[in-house]
C-alpha cells in the first residue's frame, strides 16, 4: 500500500502525461522506434532487458519492476533528425525542416511487498515527421501543393505489476493504454490513386485509441549474471478516419508486435556489460509493410485492403552496453546500436515522407549522485548518417528512372533525467 510521500510520485506521472500528449515531437531511429527507452538505457546503447537500474519497466521490462525499488525519475531530451530527399536530375536537394524536437518520458516505481512492485512508464513510443517547404512555384517534391509532411506521434501509458515467483526470478505485466495522432499534407497528387480521394491529405491532425500488453521476465542467475525477455504482440489500433484514403485497409495503423532478451554481466564490482537483441515486425502491419510503387503497379488504390503502404520489412537490432562505476558519485556509459535498415530500394520513393533509414547508433551516458536518493543522468547519442537510392515513377507518364529517388538521414540526440529514490 502506497504511503503519503509516494503520493508526489503518482502526481508527477499525470504531469508527464500531460506533458507528453501535448509535446510536438518525432523520432525515427531502429525503424520509427526509439534506440532506447530511460536516459540510462539510451547512454548503452539501449540495452535494457535485464537492467533494473530505473522506474522504465513498463516499457523495457515489466519484470525489472520488482527489482528497481521505490522511485521516480522525469527526463527529457532533445531530438534531432536530420532529413533530406531528391528526385536524382529533376529537383535539387530538399531538407526537412525543423529539426529539433523535445521529448519528455517518465517512470514511477513501488514495492508493495518483498515481491510484488507496482509502477507506471509514459513516454512516446516512436513517431515519424518530415515537413519539406514548397519550391518557388508552389509546388512541393511529391507533385502536390504547399508544404509536404506528415507527423506521426505514439503516446503510451503503462501501468506495470511485477512478482517475483522465487527468489531473484520475477514475471511482470504491463497494459499498454496508446494514442495516436496523425497529420499528413501536401499529398494532393496521391488522391487520384485512392479509393477515398478526399480523406488523403490536408485533412488535420486525427487520433487513434488502443488496449496492448507487454509481458516480462527477469532472473538472477547468481551474484553476477542476469537475463531478461520481454514481448509485446501486435496492438490493434483504432482508425485514422480522416486518412482513410491514405493508409492501407481503410486508415488502420496498428503498433507492430516487438520482442526482445537480454544479459547483462558484471565483469568486476565496478563493470557491466549488458546485450539486448530485439526484433520489430513492421511486416504485420498492412499499412507500414504493403510494398509502395509496387502495390501502385498493380493496380491497387491507396486506402485499400491491399493497397500501398511504405514497404518497410521486419528488423532485428542488437544494443550493447557498458556501465562503469567511476566513483560513488559517478557511474560513466557507452554503446552501440546496430540494426537492419527496414526501407529498400524499390520503397524509397514513398518514404521520402519517412526516410527510417538509420542502422547504426553511437551513444555516451553519466549519473551523478550527489547522495544516496538522488541521481542527475545526462545521455547523448549521433545516429551515422544512411542513405537509400531506389526508382522513381511519374504517375501521370508512367515512365520510370530506377535511380531516381535518394532519401537520408542522420540524427544527434541529448537528454537529462533527475531521478529520486525513496
Amino acid at each position: 500500500m502506497t504511503t503519503t510521500r509516494n503520493r508526489p510520485g503518482l502526481r508527477h506521472a499525470v504531469a508527464a502525461a500531460a506533458l507528453l500528449a501535448a509535446a510536438p515531437w518525432a523520432q525515427a531511429t531502429n525503424g520509427y522506434f526509439p534506440h532506447g527507452f530511460g536516459l540510462k538505457a539510451k547512454g548503452m546503447g539501449g540495452a535494457s532487458i535485464a537492467m533494473a537500474h530505473d522506474a522504465f519497466a513498463g516499457v523495457n521490462n515489466p519484470a525489472a519492476a520488482a527489482f528497481a525499488g521505490n522511485r521516480w525519475d522525469v527526463g527529457a531530451e532533445i531530438f534531432r533528425p536530420y532529413r533530406d530527399a531528391q528526385f536524382v536530375g529533376q529537383t535539387p536537394v530538399v531538407e526537412s525542416g525543423r529539426t529539433a524536437f523535445p521529448i519528455p518520458e517518465f517512470g514511477y516505481n513501488v514495492k508493495l511487498s518483498e515481491r510484488l512492485a507496482l509502477g507506471v512508464t509514459v513516454y512516446g513510443n516512436g513517431g515519424m515527421n518530415t515537413s519539406y517547404a514548397p519550391f518557388p512555384n508552389g509546388f512541393n517534391l511529391m507533385g502536390g501543393q504547399g508544404k509536404l509532411g506528415v507527423d506521426l506521434m505514439q503516446l503510451i501509458v503503462a501501468p506495470t505489476l511485477a512478482y517475483q515467483v522465487a527468489d531473484g526470478h520475477a514475471l511482470g505485466i504491463s497494459p499498454l493504454l496508446v494514442l495516436q495522432r496523425f497529420e499528413a499534407y501536401g499529398l494532393q497528387g496521391f488522391s487520384m490513386m485512392s479509393q477515398s480521394p478526399g480523406d488523403v491529405t490536408n485533412r488535420g491532425k486525427d487520433t487513434s485509441t488502443g488496449i496492448g500488453v507487454r509481458l516480462g521476465y527477469f532472473g538472477k542467475l547468481g551474484d553476477r549474471v542476469t537475463v531478461g525477455a520481454a514481448y509485446s504482440p501486435k496492438t490493434d489500433m483504432s482508425r485514422f478516419d480522416k486518412y482513410k484514403g491514405l493508409f492501407a485497409g481503410g486508415g488502420d495503423f496498428d503498433i507492430p508486435e516487438n520482442y526482445g532478451v537480454g544479459v547483462a554481466v558484471q565483469l568486476t564490482p565496478a563493470l557491466t556489460v549488458a546485450l539486448d537483441a530485439t526484433r520489430v515486425k513492421y511486416g504485420g502491419v498492412p499499412a507500414i509493410a504493403n510494398g509502395s510503387l509496387s502495390q501502385v503497379m498493380a493496380g491497387q488504390p491507396l486506402g485499400a485492403a491491399a493497397g500501398p503502404g511504405f514497404g518497410w520489412r521486419d528488423i532485428g537490432v542488437v544494443k550493447v552496453g557498458v556501465q562503469w562505476q567511476a566513483s560513488p558519485q559517478w557511474t560513466l556509459r557507452a554503446g552501440y546500436n546496430k540494426g537492419d535498415n527496414p526501407i529498400r530500394p524499390q520503397d524509397a520513393m514513398f518514404n521520402v515522407l519517412a526516410p527510417g533509414v538509420i542502422r547504426e547508433h553511437l551513444t555516451f551516458g553519466a549519473t551523478w549522485a550527489p547522495d544516496k536518493d538522488t541521481e542527475w543522468t545526462f545521455a547523448l547519442w549521433h545516429g551515422r548518417r544512411e542513405t537509400v537510392v531506389g526508382p522513381s515513377v511519374d504517375f501521370m507518364s508512367g515512365a520510370m528512372n530506377p535511380t531516381g529517388t535518394r532519401i537520408g538521414m542522420h540524427q544527434n540526440g541529448f537528454g537529462v533525467q533527475y531521478s529520486r529514490k525513496f
